[in-house]
């Protein structure tokens, strides 16, 4: 069965009890539905003409009403309605390309789909659009997208990217910058490619598309110990990293002065990577590139301090924060300054050095179940492990490894708590008002959420 059928109707949905499942939608009206993005522009008027299609190929109309902007409640047999395009680059800093054998296959998938972009935020470089979806994300207006461009000097993109197409896809830019598609970019700096004069120079030239280019970050390149074969890069060493720091906040200064905007923005790991102190708050603006590891320590910080202010006395129970290298040093900052206000709260803060990928990868998201195990077992722990919900697939709440979390929680004796990287979730988990897992059922596909238990 193709991936557009309809898998379930829901109970609000203005279509309950005309469509029937197994059914598609042919179109909304009189414009073809292809996949998500069509079906999301098209059905969100106040009064839809819908045409279905019946397993058997007969097709039927419905009109129905619905809120301007509502949901017509239709769930698909994917999320795309259609399948996920795959990837056309073979990136010299790839991190899949960096993953050691016998992982789940999923892990080795590579997405680069304009969709997926454009709702869950995904980057993609461009490389895999047809001349006619291009056309249709002008026509659509489908923004804003974020695109990963890593370098504006077309040979050189063609060679990072290893895609004789790769630097066509900068026209693609200019074209959605004319057409008004706001695009926020990121850089994977590498050390002896595009860093230094490369890197100024694409600053330069994606400045020249402002305001259409919103926000582009600049992240250090990520190196695991499995790369034979793979193509010769070196890691940021402290001096380099802060020498890429200032001529990024040299640049985004200027940037400031002549837009009112940095535009550019170095990722929290390029920091600490230079043993330098975040930036304030208001350094970063809007936060756009939060997602992007861009002020998001800072934030965290700043969400703690506020938090701190409304909290009540802790649980009095002993916990245990564990974290990737490069967050914990702020960890056991915040929970310094919990206890200056609150002295009977007990707890401590682990780094997990990353054996799996290898210990130049320092981001709590990348540490797995097993390191978690391994560095924890036989330690004092207190009556709680917290560890941030990035370590986890949200879908199948296990880690990259798959250790589950329930097993990790097995092996270590105690309760285990994902929680959001969030300051206020951060401080009510160590105050005791904990995330609450629910588990999914069996059979059951969703994605598991967690809610905030105020007993």
């Amino acid at each position: 069965m193709q991936d557009n059928y309809i898998k379930s109707v829901d109970p609000t949905s203005p279509l309950r009890g005309k469509a029937e499942l197994g059914d598609t939608v042919v179109s909304i009206n009189g414009n073809e539905i292809l996949d998500v993005l069509d079906y999301k522009f098209f059905a969100y008027d106040r009064e839809l003409d819908v045409v279905l299609r019946r397993p058997d190929g007969s097709e039927y109309g419905v009109r129905v009403r619905k809120d301007e902007g509502g949901d017509l409640g239709l769930d698909f047999g994917s999320y795309l309605m259609d399948a996920p395009r795959a990837c056309a680059n073979a990136c010299v800093f790839c991190f899949i390309d960096q993953l050691p054998r016998g992982m789940r296959r999923t892990m080795y998938f590579k997405d680069d789909d304009a969709r997926l972009s454009f709702l869950l935020g995904n980057y993609i470089t461009l490389t895999n659009l047809s001349a006619r979806e291009v056309e249709r994300i002008i026509a659509l207006h489908v923004s804003p997208i974020n695109v990963s461009v890593h370098t504006t000097n077309p040979e050189l993109r063609c060679k990072m990217l290893r895609n004789p197409r790769a630097g066509e896809s900068l026209e693609i830019m200019r074209r959605f910058a004319r057409a008004g598609i706001v695009m926020n970019c990121q850089i994977v700096c590498c050390p002896g490619l595009n860093d230094g004069e490369e890197l100024e120079r694409s600053m330069r030239e994606l400045e020249a598309l402002w305001p259409t280019v919103h926000s582009v970050s600049i992240v250090p390149v990520g190196l695991t110990k499995y790369r034979e074969h793979l193509y010769p890069l070196t890691p940021f060493t402290a001096e380099h990293a802060a020498e890429t720091v200032d001529l990024v906040e040299a640049y985004s200064e200027g940037c400031l002065h002549r837009h009112g905007s940095r535009i550019f923005f170095c990722g929290d790991e390029l920091y600490l990577k230079a043993g330098r102190a975040l930036p304030d708050e208001a350094f970063y603006e809007e936060f756009t590139q939060l997602e992007n590891g861009v002020g998001m320590l800072r934030l965290l910080e700043t969400e703690f301090r506020s938090a701190l202010k409304l909290a009540d006395a802790p649980d009095g129970k002993d916990f245990t924060i564990a974290a990737g290298v490069a967050a914990a040093p702020l960890l056991e900052k915040l929970l310094l300054l919990a206890r200056e206000a609150f002295p009977t709260l007990r707890g401590r803060v682990v780094a997990i050095e990353n054996d799996f990928f290898g210990r130049s990868i320092t981001v709590s998201g990348l540490v797995t179940g097993g390191d978690l195990i391994a560095q924890l077992k036989g330690r004092e722990l207190g009556e709680r492990l917290l560890i941030s919900q990035n370590m986890l697939r949200r879908q199948e709440m296990d880690f990259l490894d798959d250790v589950t979390l329930e097993g990790a929680s097995a092996a270590l004796g105690l309760p285990i708590y994902p929680v959001e990287c969030d300051g206020f979730a951060l401080c009510d988990a160590m105050f005791g008002i904990l995330p609450q897992l629910r588990l999914p059922e069996r059979g059951e596909t969703g994605e598991q959420f967690y809610r905030y238990n105020q007993n």
